[in-house]
């Protein structure tokens, strides 16, 4: 029998004042960080001061796993802010030191990367700047080639791309490396073209939008940001556009996560027709299309209470009763057999098949109040004798009503129903308390499908999210 999370046993109470179970520092850690855009207010508050305070902690316990989540939270679920700071503090803590080369070198996958680890150092910690981290920013920035120099050279960002060139002092390799370099420190390096330059000369229009379109030069990214422009602008060649959001290979390399989709999808203004929608909910499942199968039957159960109304950050407008629907909608796809319910202060059936149009349902589906009684689908499951081999909680975990502890009535079906019952605990919002515990309960954190990846690997007991991170290699 797994023993997973048996270790937890402390209760505590969450942000509501009901009871909960304390997280151990690793996984508080990983719910966090794998939920947050940092410095970003949440329904209950921004907790990024909380993470500054935990992430010293679990460098002296754990230097090596705190780089490999810097690297996993960058690389498996594109999230940039977050792995900047964690290398900072990694640069600052004198045990996390010797891994800042190699976490520098992990998540800086653009220019702004960079520029972007040395601006937090500063503002979180000052001068002087440690050797160890001059020294691998020095290693990163020697492989930028002139376009990456110049689009990302930071005009109005407080630290420029020049400026790290005269902190780190690198040495170029050759005659043409040092040319360019100059070129940048003085301030005349060619300006590429890039959309945002094409945009800032010629202006936000139809004739812009086709020359930009025709040159190929703008990325998947570009295009999904700025398709309402686009489809404001209607260029000609608005197929080309269609074509590439919806092509299976160009949504894989993209490394889009599904809730950009849905920004996308609810960002269209109004008749912008059915071939656009169309192609970004295609897109939408291509981003799926490779996730593991979940034999059995699964119970799904989406939290949408009032605390899951809130924007997932300042400069986005999908909530994250929003993301929970549609993680359960593509849950809803993965399973053999899929019982499916809302919850807040009351159960609601969801009636769903597998061929819902998956960003449609979920903007029709999601509606956010009331409060959080996750004894709900437990009850129900009683009642009806509901014989199920793994429930699936998509929830902010922000419980106030029901029994002093979700994990007795838990237990309760175990006792009465089956035994055999997994759960799965999806933590959207990282406020670091959990709601289950013991053998076969499996927390997870994260608005990534990836998340899927780790139920499987749970109940084939060969790990959960947090034993990945422990040993995850990216070279």
């Amino acid at each position: 029998m797994s023993k997973f999370n048996e270790t937890v046993s402390n209760k505590t109470v969450n942000k509501e004042g009901h009871v909960a179970y304390s997280m151990h520092d690793k996984s508080k850690l990983v719910t966090m960080v794998l939920t947050s855009f940092f410095n970003e207010k949440k329904f209950y508050g921004d907790n990024s001061n909380e993470m500054k305070q935990l992430i010293p902690s679990v460098i002296s316990q754990d230097p090596e796993f705190v780089s490999n989540l810097a690297v996993f939270a960058r690389r498996e679920f594109n999230m940039r802010s977050v792995s900047h700071v964690l290398a900072g503090f990694l640069a600052n803590v004198p045990d996390g030191k010797p891994y800042i080369k190699r976490t520098v070198e992990g998540i800086t996958l653009r220019g702004d990367d960079a520029t972007e680890i040395l601006s937090f150092y500063l503002s979180e910690f000052g001068k002087p700047i440690p050797n160890g981290l001059r020294r691998a920013l020095e290693a990163v920035i020697s492989t930028f080639d002139a376009y990456t120099l110049a689009k990302y050279k930071g005009g109005g960002h407080a630290v420029k791309m020049r400026d790290l060139f005269r902190i780190c002092r690198p040495h170029p390799k050759d005659a043409q490396q040092s040319v360019m370099w100059k070129q940048l420190i003085d301030g005349t390096l060619p300006t590429p073209m890039t959309w945002e330059s094409e945009l800032s000369v010629n202006g936000n229009n139809k004739e812009t939008w086709e020359k930009l379109i025709d040159s190929g030069k703008v990325g998947y990214m570009a295009l999904l940001r700025n398709l309402r422009n686009i489809v404001t602008a209607n260029p000609d060649n608005m197929d080309k556009v269609l074509t590439k959001i919806a092509d299976p290979e160009s949504v894989r390399r993209s490394r889009q996560l599904p809730f950009r989709f849905l920004s996308a999808y609810k960002n269209m203004p109004a008749g912008s027709g059915s071939k656009v929608m169309d192609a970004i909910e295609d897109a939408a499942d291509a981003s799926i299309a490779n996730l593991p199968h979940l034999p059995g039957k699964t119970v799904i159960a989406v939290d949408i209470s009032g605390s899951m109304s809130a924007n997932v950050s300042a400069n986005s407008d999908v909530r994250c009763c929003e993301i929970g629907m549609m993680l359960g909608l593509i849950a809803n796809r993965l399973c053999d057999d899929a019982v499916f319910y809302e919850f807040n202060n009351y159960l609601t059936p969801v009636n769903l098949s597998k061929r819902n149009a998956l960003l449609y349902s979920c903007v029709n589906e999601a509606k956010a109040c009331g409060g959080t009684n996750m004894d709900l689908p437990f009850r129900t499951m009683i009642a009806n004798h509901v014989v199920a081999d793994r429930i699936i909680f998509i929830s902010d975990n922000m419980c106030n009503f029901g029994i002093r502890t979700t994990q007795s009535i838990a237990d309760l079906y175990r006792n009465e129903v089956n035994r055999g019952l997994w759960v799965h605990a999806i933590d959207l919002q990282g406020y670091g308390t959990q709601q289950f515990i013991g053998p076969r309960t499996n927390i997870i954190s994260g608005w990534s499908e990836k998340v899927f990846d780790f139920i499987l690997l749970a109940e084939q007991e060969e790990g959960t999210l947090e034993k990945t991170i422990q040993e995850y290699k990216w070279h």
